[in-house]
């Protein structure tokens, strides 16, 4: 039903019941008189995707893109998939707080954290790292729809710019570091007690999950690998070659990485990206032939992965073989900000849809990523920032 056609169908159904009330008996109507009104309810938006911009959110119907509700606030806001299919949690000034996705609704319930930070999902386990304190609050969010989940919370040591990851024997990885500088990793166990540790990381960021629960985090000359109870090092083949953002897939078991070389750089925009593959513990490069920026990874339905370039293009990289066997043209060519806060294009996958925003356009697109089809576009009133969504 349409937008005009809602109130017309509306209205012709009071009148319709208006009419069928003139019948009615006189006891019959009274009872109607003193039956309690209906309480409105709120339709569930299907498949919700929430785009980020400069005042506010938009919630939008992941199937449709109809922008459903426009939530205004203020602030430097970002969003990640709380890990179940209705909630999204907001990374504010305070905190991490929930938005009910499902229903478009921004509820009080918010876990408090200076310096929100990374926001991580493994093992049916939510994990958030709040870098102003170093605390590491775990939680199932499968509770989430009963309220604020009491959770677990270890504080690291120090606090730093940090992320953690639990697995599914309880045990914990959370990277090492203060505020003026990171190290590496360590392992705990479903006791907090420490297992093992790797400081041969530096500049520790980020993190994926590969097939069989490795892990890996990336530093400034390679990365590390948590895998069987054992930490390995893979090894950048540049002096720099830092990999600071990471995108895994259970079906693969290849990491998907950027790849920076130049350390002197006030921006680099590089243009090759990093294969890790967590079984033979070896790192290969692929060059795009474009430049990309830290939101332009993704995983496919498949495990393909995929790389959303300056060319406007989705790039489908098959992790196997390391080479790109297929490109997806959305956009047209664009250029990445200086500041890593101003707005530029995302890459957000759910299933067979490939979301990918526009802030210059001020629209988003839905791609189905087996044809490469663009197969829906909304237009918004303001340039998003941040594209996320609802992923159990």
């Amino acid at each position: 039903m349409t937008r005009t056609a809602a109130p017309a169908a509306l209205l012709a159904g009071a009148l319709l019941l208006t009419a069928c009330g003139t019948a009615q008996e006189p006891a019959t109507k009274a009872a109607a008189a003193t039956r309690p009104p209906a309480t409105p309810t709120r339709p569930a938006v299907a498949d919700p995707v929430v785009l980020t911009y400069d005042g506010g959110l938009y919630v939008l119907d992941g199937r449709s893109l109809e922008l459903v509700k426009d939530i205004p606030l203020a602030g430097y806001n970002r969003v990640n998939p709380a890990g179940d299919a209705r909630h999204v949690l907001v990374s504010t000034s305070t905190g991490f707080r929930v938005l009910d996705a499902a229903s478009a609704t921004l509820k009080d319930d918010e876990f408090k954290g200076a310096k929100p930070g990374h926001v991580v999902r493994h093992a049916g386990t939510t994990v958030l790292f709040a870098d102003g304190t170093g605390e590491v609050t775990l939680f199932d969010p499968a509770e989430l729809a009963a309220g604020l989940p009491k959770g677990e919370v270890y504080t690291s040591a120090t606090a730093h710019h940090g992320v953690a990851v639990a697995l599914e024997n309880g045990e914990l990885v959370v990277t090492l570091g203060t505020e003026e500088k990171r190290t590496g990793i360590a392992v705990l166990d479903a006791q907090r007690k420490e297992i093992t540790r790797s400081e041969d990381c530096p500049g520790v960021h980020g993190e994926a999950t590969a097939q069989d629960e490795a892990v890996v985090l990336g530093c400034e000359d390679g990365v590390l690998l948590y895998k069987d109870g054992r930490i390995s090092k893979i090894d950048s083949p540049d002096e720099y070659g830092r990999i600071g953002n990471q995108s895994g897939s259970d079906l693969s078991p290849i990491v998907l990485g950027d790849y920076k070389k130049d350390p002197d750089a006030e921006l680099e925009r590089p243009t090759q990206v990093s294969l890790i593959d967590t079984t033979t513990g070896t790192l290969k490069l692929v060059d795009l032939g474009t430049s990309y920026t830290f939101r332009s990874l993704a995983r496919g339905p498949g495990g393909e992965a995929l790389v959303l370039g300056t060319d406007g293009a989705v790039h489908v990289i098959d992790p196997a073989a390391g080479k790109v066997v297929r490109t997806i043209k959305v956009l047209g060519e664009w250029k990445e900000p200086l500041e890593w806060q101003r707005p530029r294009p995302n890459l957000f996958v759910r299933d067979q849809v490939v979301y990918v925003s526009d802030p210059e356009g001020k629209r988003l697109h839905a791609v189905d990523f087996a044809s490469g089809e663009v197969t829906r576009s909304a237009s918004l009133p303001q340039p998003p920032n941040e594209l996320s969504g609802v992923v159990s």
